[in-house]
């Protein structure tokens, strides 16, 4: 039974008169259900940052509000649909500034070249959705494993090329009326690496994905501009950051390069 007798602390007036941008709770895990581009739902673990905006005049949050709506109903959301989660704090929260930045694994079912053989590959996903005086705002980021060949190495050596795993991290705001999928970007890195990665991969996918390298080298530098080249073509996005990271196996260094445009 609930004691109104109680006192509500955070609803007691402050009188040090300063706006907090942000507060809320940091890093607290649960399970997600992620509804894809082809609207199939997977199951996943978020880690959820959820935070209001707290006016001058207000002592506190109410922190387990934060807590209430991740359990509330079954969390399922799709790039779709986030932005009504997003809604949902501000509403509960009483605020017209909220943001939910939200870390998972997503995992694509993916057939090795030559065998067919499937498994699944992960990617590192964030999705941060913000309402500042009740105006959405989205950002989509995907961080894509992949390989990559150095054409330099390729161009001196008498009996083959260097190659690295490399991350290429796209983060993207879609244009008004648009969506921007997590593998819509997902896609664009692959195609654009000296090689995509899959979990297993029989002999002859090995000979596949490794003459494949050997045949599209790239500079780190190369792959930030292959793809700055579709994403500024493409009407979906109206800003981007680009990052490539080659782990480099010959190095005890990495080659980066960044690459970012507000259309």
């Amino acid at each position: 039974m609930k004691n109104t007798l109680l006192p509500d602390t955070q609803n007691t007036k402050d009188l040090r008169n300063i706006v907090i941008n942000q507060v809320g709770i940091k890093d607290i895990l649960h399970p997600i259900n992620f509804v894809n581009r082809d609207n199939e739902s997977h199951p996943s673990v978020a880690n959820f940052t959820m935070t209001v905006r707290l006016p001058e005049n207000v002592k506190g949050t109410h922190m387990s509000r934060f807590i209430e709506i991740l359990n509330d109903n079954e969390c399922s959301f799709g790039i779709d649909n986030f932005m009504g989660l997003v809604q949902t704090v501000a509403d509960k929260l009483d605020s017209n500034d909220a943001q939910i930045i939200v870390d998972f694994p997503f995992f694509r079912n993916k057939k090795a070249p030559s065998s067919g053989v499937e498994s699944l590959l992960d990617y590192k996903a964030t999705l941060t959705g913000s309402l500042s005086d009740g105006k959405p705002d989205l950002t989509v980021k995907v961080v894509v494993p992949v390989t990559s060949l150095c054409p330099c190495s390729k161009s001196i050596s008498k009996y083959g090329a260097h190659n690295q795993r490399s991350h290429i991290t796209i983060e993207a705001k879609a244009s008004v009326g648009a969506t921007i999928y997590l593998e819509d970007l997902i896609d664009l890195a692959e195609q654009k690496a000296s090689s995509e990665l899959y979990a297993i991969l029989k002999r002859d996918d090995e000979k596949v994905v490794t003459e494949r390298a050997y045949e599209n080298p790239a500079f780190v530098e190369d792959i930030v501009r292959d793809i700055a080249v579709e994403l500024n073509a493409d009407k979906k996005v109206k800003y981007y950051c680009l990052e490539s990271e080659n782990f480099e196996s010959i190095h005890n260094h990495s080659a980066y390069a960044l690459i970012t445009n507000q259309k």
